[in-house]
């Protein structure tokens, strides 16, 4: 008896994730092969940078606030330190918006950090 293949399923899969190879650059598109190895190995880059882009923008918010908390005469983490000791609890992500786009709020934070 002639071996029973289901092709059906197996060139749904392979047309999966050729689907999802679409704009890859030469074999990684169309070479079965070649585009699941990408594809897989895409996945393991965009699981990892999930958790770089928390700790890139974690980075920049430190940045900005190290910036603006300078032109107030502290650095940031005299800042930081005051704004624990005041009992000011706001996060640093709501503390950048603040040091970019309200200036002035942000100086009456560090004002009142520096009072305490």
């Amino acid at each position: 008896m002639p071996r029973s293949v289901n092709h059906v399923a197996s060139r749904a899969r392979r047309k999966k994730i050729l689907k999802l190879t679409r704009g890859y650059f030469g074999a990684r598109k169309n070479v079965w092969t070649v585009a699941k190895n990408t594809w897989e190995k895409g996945l393991t880059y965009a699981y990892r940078d999930r958790k770089n882009k928390k700790r890139n923008f974690r980075a920049l918010w430190i940045q900005r606030i190290n910036a603006a908390a300078r032109l107030e005469g502290m650095s940031y983490s005299k800042l930081m330190g005051a704004l624990h000791k005041a009992g000011i609890e706001i996060n640093r992500k709501v503390l950048a918006d603040l040091a970019m786009n309200h200036p002035e709020a942000f100086k009456a934070i560090v004002t009142k950090a520096k009072a305490a």
